[in-house]
């Protein structure tokens, strides 16, 4: 570290843990990766810290259908998400999960500083209420018709159709997404957290440098709204945190998700003795950065330093928030094969083309970005491929053969190489800022120039001429020094191709500081390619990857028999399969939340099926046994993890089952009474 070496901890949003990483996710992780490689190299002591966020309704009910503990879906989320985050070079410090006795002790603290400084309070409100599941439902959890516009399967806090926001109990013909029950209202006692208490503080502080100012002033409508109490509880059964007591009533949430950078961190700090309050307590002279996306800076910007100033705790340095990803210019798509997971992506490309193509897009500010994946291949294979890596190519090999590797003793081109140091503090300074896009270019303009020099030189001309070796080993060296200073600046975003030039360089790992010195004289090893194209067909076989395998059960009902009286129609029943054939077979209870007749088809309806939070469209050769209003609401058994198929009427995501000889001799399998949405049926 130098003299003048900052103490800086990173984080980025917790990932929630109950589904895998997917690219969209990935903008943020390898955005805040890149940032805290760089101040490492720059001397800087920074650590980057994170966490699963393992609390809440969707973990308990997923856990529920899967037929395990939280605890079992957790830990297996948590092993999956930090392979994904290790093979993208993700370089955590810590990795923690808010399920942890480091998270509980400071949710907790936090909780009881803020109750004894009389900013939290306890009231009655009215809430739904699952008489089947006996359970209060968050809004998510309610469905029904948008009062406003009267679009079905909208969720009770905000239609999806027409933009409208309500309280769930206006929502009309509302049933629980969890049993498909009509939800009552009931009361209850919760906890309320005052952020009015902090106005004053807060408008100070989002003021004051800590946010990017369009994010500033978006908070400026919440602060002419009026900031409302913030409901920082939840009843039993609910998994989470009890609150101390309070027995029954569970943390919300985003109450101890945030806590969960300061539980990672004191987790880092216990296994390496460092002192956790030199950096939390509210006058730390330690910086502290939260990366996270637009969509949650209203629990980062205000809940968050309001709960921390409550508490006693310093208050974020910086929040630097982004925006998202679409990919070839729409929103991510599993039917065109663009909702990419993170492993997915693995499966078939190297995880740096991706990192730089993000940190070519990425920006200081809150814009969305775009992946084009035909830009993405172009970008990759011209920068890095056609200018960086090919100018130790072009170089290497005659320093090798000609010169037993050594560079040569003197710059050819001191003037070039300075004009290369110099430009190592403006590009810095871009990295410092996060404005990545700006400073890939700086770097690839000069590659540029760099690769014009070895042109102008035509080092394989001069290699075919007598007396004209010290052209040769002079121009060649400066090609490799040229390619030393571009790798230091690209660093951040290239960690895996950068210690593969380290190796090719023989030098130690490279630091900012690196740059301002050649190697004059030094001996490098036998080139290696640093990396290979992007070529077409791994995109197209990641896409297809990517694509839900659908399947159509058209077929399936134009190849029924004719609806006949006798026994004998019946098929025979055919070949046999083994056990373990079946046992593959995922059956699920499902709700038909809706359904109707399909354009041009003779056989089929199409049923919005749901799973308990999630829905599934599905055509069904039901046609001549049920009219489609007769369906709705009713339960029925669907298999689950039949790989879906695209039709000309849609995509089919999954088969009903059904039996019956035909025609209107045909029933759908309804469960027992007490099913509910998603239940496995064994």
């Amino acid at each position: 570290m130098t003299d003048n070496a900052r103490e800086i901890l990173v984080t980025s949003a917790l990932p929630y843990a109950n589904g895998p990483i997917h690219i969209g996710h990935l903008v943020e992780y390898i955005q805040t990766d890149i940032w805290a490689r760089f101040q490492r190299m720059r001397g800087h002591r920074c650590y980057y810290v994170c966490a699963d966020d393992a609390h809440g309704t969707p973990i308990m009910l997923r856990a529920r259908q899967e037929g395990i503990t939280p605890e079992q879906l957790i830990e297996e989320t948590s092993k999956s998400h930090q392979a994904d985050f290790s093979d993208f070079a993700i370089l955590f410090d810590n990795y923690h999960s808010t399920h942890s006795d480091e998270n509980r002790h400071y949710a907790e603290l936090i909780f009881e500083r803020n109750k004894a400084a009389g900013h939290i309070h306890a009231r009655t409100i009215v809430q739904a209420y699952d008489p089947e599941e006996r359970m209060f439902l968050p809004d998510r959890f309610i469905k029904g018709e948008c009062p406003k516009c009267g679009a079905a399967e909208q969720y009770g806090d905000n239609c999806e159709v027409c933009g409208a926001t309500y309280a769930p109990t206006e929502l009309k013909n509302a049933y629980s997404a969890v049993s498909g029950a009509k939800p009552i209202e009931k009361e209850s006692e919760h906890l309320f957290f005052k952020l009015g208490d902090f106005e004053d503080m807060l408008k100070r502080w989002t003021h004051a440098g800590h946010l990017q100012k369009e994010v500033a002033n978006k908070l400026d409508e919440w602060f002419e709204a009026g900031l409302q109490e913030w409901d920082i509880s939840r009843d039993a059964p609910y998994f989470g945190f009890e609150i101390p007591g309070y027995p029954g009533k569970y943390f919300y949430v985003w109450l101890d998700a945030p806590i969960g950078y300061m539980a990672s961190f004191r987790n880092l700090c216990d296994r390496t003795g460092m002192d956790f309050d030199a950096w939390w307590r509210e006058d730390s002279d330690t910086e502290l950065y939260h990366f996270i996306g637009k969509d949650i800076i209203y629990f980062h910007a205000l809940f968050w330093p309001a709960m921390l100033s409550g508490a006693d705790f310093r208050t974020p340095t910086a929040i630097y928030s982004h925006g998202f990803l679409t990919v070839d210019g729409q929103k991510m798509s599993k039917s065109r094969g663009t909702f990419i997971k993170a492993r997915t992506y693995l499966d078939h490309l190297n995880p740096e083309y991706l990192r730089y193509y993000f940190a070519a897009k990425l920006g200081a500010g809150v814009d969305d970005i775009d992946l084009n994946l035909e830009d993405f291949a172009q970008r990759v294979n011209s920068d890095l491929v056609g200018k960086v890596v090919n100018i130790a190519s072009r170089c290497a090999g005659f320093i090798r053969k000609r010169f037993d590797g050594k560079l040569a003793d003197r710059l050819d081109d001191p003037a070039l190489f300075q004009s290369f140091v110099d430009a190592s503090e403006q590009i810095a300074e871009l990295y410092e800022k996060r404005a990545f896009s700006r400073a890939v270019r700086e770097i690839m303009a000069l590659a540029d120039k760099a690769n014009q020099y070895i042109d102008d030189k035509k080092p394989w001309v001069i290699a075919k001429e007598a007396g004209r070796e010290a052209e040769l080993h002079a121009a060649c060296s400066m090609g490799i020094e040229l390619f030393r200073v571009l790798m230091i600046w690209l660093r951040p975003i290239l960690p895996a191709t950068a210690a593969r030039a380290e190796t090719f360089l023989k030098v130690p790992e490279l630091s900012w500081a690196d740059a301002a010195t050649p190697l004059l004289g030094h001996e490098i090893a036998k080139f290696k390619p640093l990396m290979t194209r992007v070529e077409k067909d791994r995109i197209d076989a990641m896409i297809e990857a990517s694509k839900e395998d659908l399947v159509s059960t058209e077929n399936a009902a134009k190849s029924a028999p004719e609806a006949v009286d006798t026994p004998a129609a019946i098929e025979p029943i055919a070949d046999t399969i083994a056990f373990d054939d079946f046992a593959k077979i995922d059956l699920r209870v499902a709700r038909i939340a809706n359904a109707e007749h399909v354009e041009d088809a003779d056989k089929l309806l199409r049923l919005t099926l749901d799973l308990g939070g999630e829905q599934r469209n599905v055509f069904a050769g039901i046609k001549s046994a049920y009219k489609p209003e007769d369906l709705i609401g009713k339960m029925t058994v669907m298999v689950a993890n039949l790989a879906p198929r695209k039709m000309r009427f849609g995509v089919s995501e999954g088969m009903v089952l059904a039996a019956g000889p035909g025609g209107e001799d045909l029933w759908i399998l309804e469960p027992h009474a007490g099913a509910r949405p998603g239940m496995r049926v064994k």
